[in-house]
This record gives structure tokens, C-alpha cells and sequence, in this order.
């Protein structure tokens, strides 16, 4: 999906003059042709995070259309200052393309991993945050972020995920139904909904038929839209290779505990801990309960 949403990105320079990309000395070979035949559109600004998200600033207050590309570590925690002054406070229409959302980056360790992000990205007013599901969301995510006035954060893993979603004319704001399903939902986001879809399979080989829903908008999050796939259902498990604290699931109870839908709520992702665990994403996800066997097995103790 990374390359969905770089190619949906710059594949419009040669429609618009104002587009600019910035990257932090990372996935130089995405852009390999992009450099040659656009040169003057493309900065690598090395290993000086601080600086990329200020000269971004700069650009974007001149007037120009800026993809910030690095890994998620380098685009959003080592320069958190300066994404929330320079970028958001500011309120600059900056696309900020984070790599390796959830342990993608495994068995790297802590430092590359990204399963907090959406905590502190929430934080942050003006910034949209979308966490697509495979290269049709992704592709939309970058429609959605070029037309955008305000920041945008976008959250992508980089495994060659497939086509989950069997059309892309849908609206990437609000979250689309999967599979459909009764009494009980799963809802998820990011590159885990393939262990959930799978998952879905393996309990309707049980009998067992939840529905499946993809949320790629977390914030602002489209409740209206929201609460109408959740139509007769009466307990949604919300799934994430996130902290289980912080992401989806703490948006879900914040809004739910408003009203608007009085089900029950189980959260599933990873526990608010360092990882100190060696081991592949495969091997991670079964180790926090995040795959599709966990997954399935845990669901089916609510029929």
C-alpha cells in the first residue's frame, strides 16, 4: 500500500506545479524516477528530522503542496515539536507519509516500531489521520490528502498488502462495511485487516458471522457514518497492531460513552508495554493475540 499512496501522490505533478517532495534520507528507490525527471520538486534532507518538518513549514507557507516521506519514528516522535508547532499550529496543508505503521518493522525492535502513534497524532488539533487498510484505501488517502486544507497524517505499512476492498468509488472519511455480519462487528484499520478478515472466515466456518468494518478516518472520525454500520449490532470488538490504549479503541469508548450506540465495546491490540520480544510481524501478532486464529477464538466467546 506504500507505493498505492506515494504513486496516487506524485503521479499529479504533472498536473500541479505546486507539489513538493521531502524526504528524510528513506525509501530513496520509490523515488528513483520521480528525482530524474523531477528534480527540482525533491529534497533529501538527510537524517535531520527537525529540519525536514520545518522546511515543509516553510514550502507549504510559500504556497506549495508537501509530501514529508520517512518512517514513522522520523516523521512524527523525533520531531513532535515541530510537527505540532511548525505543521498544526499553523494549520499548513503538509501530508505527512508515515512507513512501517504497527510492528511492520519487526524483529527491528522498539525503536522502529509504531504503536503509539495515534495516541500522540491525536493529540494534535487540525490533523487528520488515516490508517488505509491496503492500496485501494491508500489510493483514496492520497486523493483525500492533496485536496486537503489541513495537515494529514497517513499511517502506511509497506508488506505488499493486496486489494482487500473489491471497489474504490467509496469516501474515505467514513467507515466501509467488509463483510456483512450480525450481532457482533469487527472494526479495524491499518494493514492487521487481513488477520481480521481472515479471522471472520474461520468463525463463518463455525457458524459464526460477525460483520466486518474498516475505519480508515480516525480523526476526525464520521460518527454519523459510523453508528450506521453498526446497526444491530450489539457488541463490537475494535482491532489494531496498535497499543490497545490510545487508538481505535480509546476513540471508539470516548465516542460511545457519549452516546449513540449502547453496545458492548472489547478492545483488542497490544499491551501499553516496550517490546523486548525478537520475533517476525507473524510471529508478533500471535504473541499479542492479534492473528487471525487468536482473533477468531476470542470473538467467538461472544455468541
Amino acid at each position: 500500500m506504500r507505493n498505492a499512496f506515494v504513486n496516487g501522490i506524485i503521479g499529479e505533478v504533472e498536473n500541479r506545479d505546486d507539489l513538493y517532495v521531502i524526504s528524510g534520507d528513506a525509501g530513496l528507490g520509490v523515488f528513483d524516477d520521480f528525482k530524474v525527471r523531477y528534480p527540482e520538486r525533491f529534497l533529501n534532507l538527510g537524517a535531520a528530522e527537525q529540519n525536514m518538518i520545518g522546511h515543509a513549514a516553510g514550502l507549504a507557507l510559500a504556497g506549495f503542496k508537501v509530501m514529508v516521506y520517512n518512517i514513522i519514528p522520523f516523521v512524527l516522535y523525533r520531531c513532535f515539536e515541530q510537527v505540532r508547532n511548525d505543521i498544526c499550529y499553523q494549520d499548513l496543508p503538509v501530508i505527512l507519509a508515515g512507513i512501517g505503521s504497527g510492528l511492520t518493522y519487526s524483529p527491528q525492535g522498539m525503536t522502529h516500531y509504531s504503536i503509539e502513534d495515534i495516541a500522540l497524532a491525536r493529540t494534535m488539533p487540525n490533523l487528520t489521520v488515516i490508517s488505509p487498510i491496503d492500496p485501494v484505501e491508500a489510493r483514496l488517502a492520497a486523493r483525500y490528502a492533496l485536496d486537503a486544507k489541513e495537515p494529514v497524517y497517513v499511517r502506511l505499512a509497506k508488506r505488499g498488502e493486496p486489494d482487500l476492498h473489491s471497489h474504490g468509488d467509496f469516501r474515505i472519511e467514513e467507515p466501509q462495511e467488509l463483510r456483512a455480519g450480525e450481532r457482533v462487528a469487527l472494526l479495524c484499520h491499518g494493514s492487521i485487516t487481513e488477520e481480521v478478515l481472515a479471522a471472520q472466515q474461520i468463525l463463518a466456518e463455525r457458524g459464526m458471522t460477525p460483520r466486518v468494518v474498516s475505519v480508515p478516518m480516525l480523526q476526525p472520525l464520521c460518527e454519523r457514518a459510523l453508528v450506521e454500520r453498526l446497526a444491530g449490532i450489539e457488541v463490537v470488538f475494535s482491532i489494531e497492531e496498535h497499543y490497545a490504549e490510545g487508538g481505535l479503541g480509546t476513540i471508539l469508548a470516548e465516542k460511545f460513552s457519549a452516546g449513540g450506540w449502547g453496545g458492548k465495546l472489547v478492545r483488542l491490540g497490544i499491551p501499553r508495554r516496550f517490546i523486548h520480544e525478537i520475533c517476525d510481524n507473524a510471529g508478533m501478532r500471535r504473541h499479542f493475540g492479534i492473528s487471525a486464529a487468536a482473533i477468531a477464538e476470542t470473538v467467538a466467546s461472544a455468541y
